[in-house]
């Protein structure tokens, strides 16, 4: 395994190395709230007090609104479609949290598969380094050990990184992570001094985890049994269907297609889309098979513990970041839902 040294006070030397090559993206406060944009300096990032994006990254290859081909009229009769062209720019992102990487890992088996490949998706996913940001402080209301991951956990990165003080510690993962760091001046080979603190620093960050949740009987449970449960009686009764935890969720990924049309012309976009809302499910016959808000409830933990896993080889569809507990405006915790679901 390759390891390599970031200075602190090098990592405009980094980015300027970087940028000749690559748009190199980072976490970046935009006015309260902490997202990932472009950045040409150390100063525009905001890595000393960064815990986690305000909203998750999967914007970066899953955007909220995406056009996916134009058209316009032709004759009387005819529409002539084009595909919008895919060629996304080589990119770098610094800082990402090791959940988010890991949904990311999750999402590459949704939007490709045995069945069907997501070139938009694809695209820019095999455009992208991403350089992972270890927690050597995890939030309170992170679970992530509880759901297969780790606050240093590697799945879905092309390096990760360690803050150790005044440096950081690169750890090389894949081909692509390796290919980016050759021949740069502004990293150094580390010590076995700096990784044996990293190490020090994921045991530590691992036991600083304070929340924990139960899913280890869920997998053996049916689904009739999960979804015929009393419990969600009581578990819907507060919800707003505002669906504020779908948009946050790292790894959320249903859309809606639309056309736009424009006189002569038009595109087809996709857009974000929400089990939240009552729309999602109507069909054209005004007939509805979640029509209440007990139904939308229930689909979206049923989907992140029950149905991903079963289709996805055991991955469950949560990976303990902890937004939808803290933006939930009615204070619904998936923690204690899972833990009813277990139980």
């Amino acid at each position: 395994m390759e390891y390599k040294i970031l200075k602190k006070n090098n990592v405009d030397t980094f980015i300027g190395e970087l940028k000749k090559k690559y748009k190199f993206w980072g976490p970046k406060k935009k006015t309260k709230q902490i997202t990932f944009g472009e950045v040409s300096s150390q100063q525009e990032m905001c890595l000393e007090d960064f815990t986690n994006s305000s909203m998750s990254p999967k914007g970066i290859f899953f955007p909220q609104s995406e056009i996916m081909l134009s058209f316009k009229k032709s004759g009387e009769q005819a529409n002539i479609y084009k595909d919008v062209e895919i060629s996304p720019s080589p990119k770098v992102v610094f800082g990402m949290r090791p959940c988010d990487a890991r949904a990311f890992s999750l999402l590459d088996k949704i939007f490709t598969n045995d069945q069907f490949t997501d070139n938009y998706w694809v695209s820019k996913r095999e455009a992208t380094t991403l350089i992972g940001l270890g927690c050597n402080a995890p939030c309170s209301t992170c679970f992530c050990t509880s759901v297969n991951s780790h606050p240093f956990d590697e799945k879905g990165l092309d390096l990760l990184a360690t803050d150790l003080g005044d440096r950081y510690l690169l750890k090389v993962l894949t081909e692509k992570g390796k290919k980016m760091t050759e021949g740069m001046s502004s990293l150094e080979d580390a010590k076995d001094s700096d990784i044996t603190q990293q190490k020090e620093l994921s045991t530590k960050a691992e036991g600083a985890i304070t929340s924990h949740v139960s899913v280890d009987k869920i997998k053996d449970k049916s689904v009739l049994e999960l979804y015929n449960n009393d419990m969600w009686s009581k578990v819907y009764e507060s919800c707003l269907n505002c669906g504020t935890c779908t948009y946050v969720c790292p790894t959320c990924h249903c859309f809606d297609v639309q056309d736009e049309v424009s006189k002569e012309g038009g595109v087809r976009i996709r857009n974000w889309d929400s089990c939240m809302s009552w729309l999602f499910t109507i069909h054209t016959t005004g007939h509805n098979p979640r029509p209440s808000k007990k139904e939308r409830v229930r689909q979206r933990f049923m989907h992140k513990f029950k149905y991903i896993p079963v289709k996805r080889d055991g991955e469950i569809g949560c990976v303990g970041c902890g937004r939808c507990v803290t933006l939930c405006p009615v204070n619904i915790d998936i923690r204690e839902v899972a833990n009813l679901m277990n139980d």
